[in-house]
């Protein structure tokens, strides 16, 4: 089936990049096959790191296909982008169905990119990890890469006020090294081992920053530990719950 929707998103993506003048730095980008299935699993700070973590794969000429929640595809904006760039919807009070779609989709060669915290990090650190990543590669017998998004958070995140004309911002894409599923006894050592990859990858990025706020008022996109004012973990599971409450949509 001809692409038809997909490479002209990257365009036009990449045209707002220049514009913005964003400073992209891609490291590991040749950890990617260029041919076969692969999961791409991602830290999740924002709500355009579908299309960074995408970007990471574009060196080896592969076309990421996203899991995201429902409510995206349904929007009569995001909704027709995304069906036809042939992204996964996840609609989870019924997960199978869309679990089935990515090993399928796996086993047929693509890379599947995933944000195995499930929902945006409000600390910025990496959160607990969903099995589905691991278990899903496990089944289709493909690798996963752990990839580091770091700067993102600065144009969009949650809780956040866009800022999607700040321009000059550095945002920095780290591609580990590939995961075989064999070398594991279980989908659930594969996941912890994930964590800990992860979570080195995210630390090297924030630490390697070339950027620091411009003041006291600028550290809210800083975690605790790096002496910012994000949320603890333990604050943005509160906050999450709270969200959760209140929520009208349960998908949201």
């Amino acid at each position: 089936m001809p692409e038809l929707v997909y490479p002209p998103v990257i365009a036009a993506a990449k045209t707002m990049f220049r514009v913005l003048d964003l400073k992209i730095t891609i490291e590991g980008a040749h950890h990617v096959p260029r041919t076969g299935g692969a999961v791409l699993a991602s830290n999740h700070i924002s709500y355009l790191d579908f299309i960074f973590c995408g970007l990471g794969a574009n060196p080896a000429k592969r076309l990421v296909r996203f899991m995201a929640k429902k409510s995206v595809f349904t929007h009569k904006i995001s909704g027709p982008l995304m069906r036809g760039m042939r992204h996964i919807p996840v609609d989870r009070r019924a997960g199978a169905g869309s679990y089935a779609t990515a090993v399928s989709a796996l086993r047929r060669g693509e890379v599947v990119g995933v944000f195995p915290e499930a929902t945006i990090s409000r600390s910025f650190t990496v959160k607990e990890l969903k099995s589905g990543t691991t278990r899903m590669a496990t089944e289709a017998g493909v690798p996963v890469l752990p990839v580091a998004i770091w700067g993102t958070q600065r144009l969009w995140t949650k809780g956040r006020p866009r800022t999607l004309n700040r321009r000059h911002i550095p945002i920095t894409i780290l591609v580990g090294e590939p995961m075989d599923p064999a070398d594991y006894p279980d989908a659930n050592a594969m996941t912890v081992d994930l964590k800990a990859r992860l979570t080195a990858l995210v630390d090297r990025a924030q630490r390697n920053y070339p950027d620091k706020p411009a003041g006291p008022d600028d550290t809210w996109w800083l975690p605790v530990h790096l002496g910012g004012t994000a949320p603890t973990l333990e604050e943005a599971a509160e906050l999450e719950v709270r969200r959760r409450a209140a929520a009208v949509d349960p998908d949201a």
